[in-house]
């Protein structure tokens, strides 16, 4: 319905005012009914393996920054800085037209690795006969791919995870920088989230690996340094069973 309303004020069938929708509050909605799928490292591998560019390389951009997919999308080739290695977040491409990003904290410039520097600079080799300013665009088309297309003919096909997104690549990119310990403040500065409880609330779920390395700081402590297991496995006489 939300969708309806922002094309019925696109082609001015009603006032340009607020979606009427934006309004409607459905009790218990906001409560999470499940945990958001994170990709472990292998999936995402073998994900890569199926994937045909320019899906692999959105793909890889997406795990690498943690962008949204409309922002993907909207990624000009004038909003990389090759020689600062960072790239700008600076528009959005929602329901086929741009936008302002999704908040002001959004547009902000993420810093880029040199390896995804390297995969960026071998994809613009690969379509610099299209000559376009947008940096994932449709041959065929001339046109920005739909990322909903993308995720209907490729993603979803490619059966790694159920329930697999776009957003998936957010989750996972948020996960993992919590798995490595990264300071939460740092986190929400990469995710570019205003507010610092979704990115502790929605956005990260503590992996297993991750969980089974605390568990194992926490094991190692109580048996001492030299994790003397024998002695924590050998029964006293006193405390057998009857």
């Amino acid at each position: 319905m939300h969708m309806l309303f922002d094309w019925a004020m696109r082609w001015e069938l009603i006032p340009h005012d607020r979606n009427p929708m934006s309004l409607v509050r459905v009790k218990g909605c906001s409560k999470r009914t499940g945990l958001p799928k994170i990709l472990t490292i292998e999936e995402f591998n073998r994900l890569l393996e199926k994937l045909k560019e320019p899906c692999r390389t959105m793909a890889l951009v997406a795990l690498f920054l943690g962008p949204r997919v409309s922002e993907i999308a909207g990624l000009k080739w004038s909003d990389v800085d090759w020689d600062r290695s960072t790239i700008s977040i600076a528009r959005s491409w929602v329901i086929g037209e741009v936008a302002d990003t999704k908040a002001e904290g959004s547009a902000k410039p993420l810093p880029m690795d040199s390896d995804l520097a390297v995969i960026l600079k071998q994809h613009r080799e690969r379509t610099k006969a299209y000559d376009s300013p947008w940096m994932f665009v449709n041959p065929a088309t001339g046109n920005l791919y739909w990322p909903s297309k993308i995720r209907e003919n490729h993603l979803v096909p490619a059966g790694i995870a159920a329930g697999m997104g776009w957003h998936t690549f957010r989750h996972t990119y948020s996960s993992l920088l919590r798995e490595h310990e990264v300071d939460i403040k740092v986190e929400q500065a990469l995710l570019r989230r205003a507010d610092i409880r979704t990115t502790m609330n929605i956005y990260t779920q503590a992996v297993p690996r991750a969980v089974r390395e605390a568990n194992r700081k926490v094991v190692r402590n109580i048996l001492g340094k030299q994790g003397d297991i024998e002695a924590a496995v050998r029964v006293p006489e006193a405390t057998k069973s009857f």
